[in-house]
């Protein structure tokens, strides 16, 4: 693979685990549900989802060839993207009970 499709794997895996923490902070709600069914059945379906979607990209990208270090940066962008997501869910969480 040459350094010009790595590079452009990297960045989609950055971006794609801000994404997903993103969707992860929407769906927080619903993934931490009182209900035990609802929060194994949305859990499931939430990283499914979110794999078959980060797969699909990578097949576009370069051919699904998966490196430890896509996965690195996807981790690494999903928890930059948790600690700011979650810092605006918890101002619109205090704006709504308001």
């Amino acid at each position: 693979m040459n350094i010009e499709l790595q590079i452009q794997s990297l960045i989609t895996s950055f971006i794609y685990g801000l994404f997903s923490s993103f969707i992860y902070n929407i769906l927080y709600h619903v993934l931490y549900n009182k209900k035990l069914l609802i929060k194994i059945f949305s859990s499931f379906i939430y990283s499914l989802s979110i794999f078959i979607l980060f797969f699909y990209l990578m097949m576009l990208i370069n051919n699904a060839v998966f490196h430890p270090y896509f996965v690195l940066l996807f981790l690494i962008g999903f928890i930059i993207g948790n600690f700011k997501f979650k810092i605006l869910r918890n101002m619109f969480i205090k704006k709504k009970r308001n």
